[in-house]
């Protein structure tokens, strides 16, 4: 997998620029302000509406210290019609070029600090429960947010094949998160085993079923923009990407659980063979999947739920809103993701009872005629411990 990902990396690593112009976008160079006054009252350009009149000082960049002025209908409740005296926001600067009235513009509410603290208490609490397994855990997550930044998205701008792309930013965050959080050990690479075959699953439905259900990967707002500007991009191949991407997360968490669980009962009783862990195994692994599948489509739902209102409220049967291509997406991707997480179980489970039991198999286990090793060494611990009858 190591090498196969190797391979993925000197094969699609991004080289050059995208062809994307971001200031059409709307990203071009921002500034920091804080309000310095908000009124309600007419508006300039009516004055039977009452408008949020707006002036923020710049906090950086060439004009810094100078003041932009903003306006905004009350009625239509956007965020500049909701800013208050004391907030921060980001404006666009469209360059000095343009009339210093209309130079700047809004962009966004300044979250920064919110943010900050919410990972930092977020941290705090994954390290004082987890402790070292706890801070491992928070280096998987940005190996993670490097994968995906440094290779992953920038691949797929420049047109380089999802799948191959999706796949090889998998691997890699698998193989580093998984060990990071639990060690290098045969339970863990068990567990990695199980998650890319599953993965390799759900890839190979993602596409059979994406395919079978036309489904353009033009259903949302920001693909459509995505295409006026990158229109090279294979956006049926970017909802493969997000399938695989999505899976990953949960994948990971079915296996390393059966994997651990397996490795419990086999602690508890070595005695036990390959066939009492698996079907063992397969009785907890049941109840996990009832929930984690649960988790998947709320998951899913909640990510979709303003389009899913919408939709409801169309007037259409419930059979043309469900096969509209914008739910017709998150159907598909619920329900492959939801098949590879069924297969998990099964897989890893059996993998994980054959593992386990193979350095017994080796040393001769009672059914064959003698103690295994760890069953004479238990012995004479007790013995040593109690002493001679």
């Amino acid at each position: 997998m190591v090498v196969a990902a190797l391979v993925g990396i000197a094969v699609w690593w991004p080289r050059g620029d995208p062809a994307i112009d971001r200031e059409v976008l709307g990203y071009g160079d921002r500034v920091d302000a804080t309000v310095t006054t908000a009124e309600i009252g007419p508006c300039s350009f009516d004055p039977e509406a009452e408008c949020n009149s707006v002036s923020a000082r710049i906090a950086s960049g060439p004009d810094e210290g100078t003041f932009a002025t903003l306006e905004a209908d009350v009625a239509t409740r956007t965020p500049v019609a909701e800013l208050r005296r004391g907030d921060d926001i980001l404006l666009n600067d469209a360059g000095p070029d343009v009339d210093p009235a209309a130079r700047y513009s809004f962009a966004d509410v300044q979250r920064r600090l919110p943010l900050v603290i919410l990972a930092a208490v977020f941290g705090v609490a994954v390290v004082a429960l987890g402790r070292l397994r706890g801070l491992l855990a928070l280096v998987g997550i940005g190996v993670t947010v490097g994968v995906l930044l440094a290779f992953v998205f920038p691949a797929l701008l420049r047109g380089a094949s999802p799948l191959g792309v999706a796949l090889t930013g998998a691997i890699v965050i698998a193989v580093s998160t998984i060990y990071l959080a639990h060690g290098v050990s045969d339970r863990t690479t068990v567990a990695l085993v199980g998650t890319m075959a599953s993965l390799l699953l759900t890839a190979a439905l993602g596409a059979a079923f994406g395919a079978a259900a036309h489904l353009s990967g033009l259903a949302t707002d920001e693909s459509v923009n995505l295409l006026a500007f990158a229109p090279e991009l294979d956006f049926r191949g970017l909802l493969l990407a997000a399938t695989i991407i999505g899976a990953l997360g949960v994948l990971d968490d079915v296996t390393i659980t059966q994997v651990s669980a397996v490795w419990e009962l086999h602690h508890s009783d070595p005695r036990v063979g390959a066939r009492g862990l698996y079907s063992a195994g397969i009785r907890i692994g049941r109840d996990h999947i009832a929930s984690t599948v649960n988790t998947l489509v709320l998951a899913y739902t909640a990510a979709a739920l303003p389009t899913l209102l919408l939709l409801t409220q169309s007037g259409l049967p419930m059979a043309e809103v469900l096969t509209t291509e914008t739910l017709a997406v998150e159907i598909v991707q619920t329900l492959v993701g939801s098949i590879g997480l069924v297969a998990s179980v099964p897989l890893t489970t059996a993998l994980a009872s054959w593992v386990v039991t193979l350095a017994d198999r080796q040393q001769q286990p009672e059914r064959f005629g003698r103690p295994s090793r760890r069953a004479a060494v238990a012995e004479h611990r007790e013995d040593a411990f109690w002493g001679p009858p």
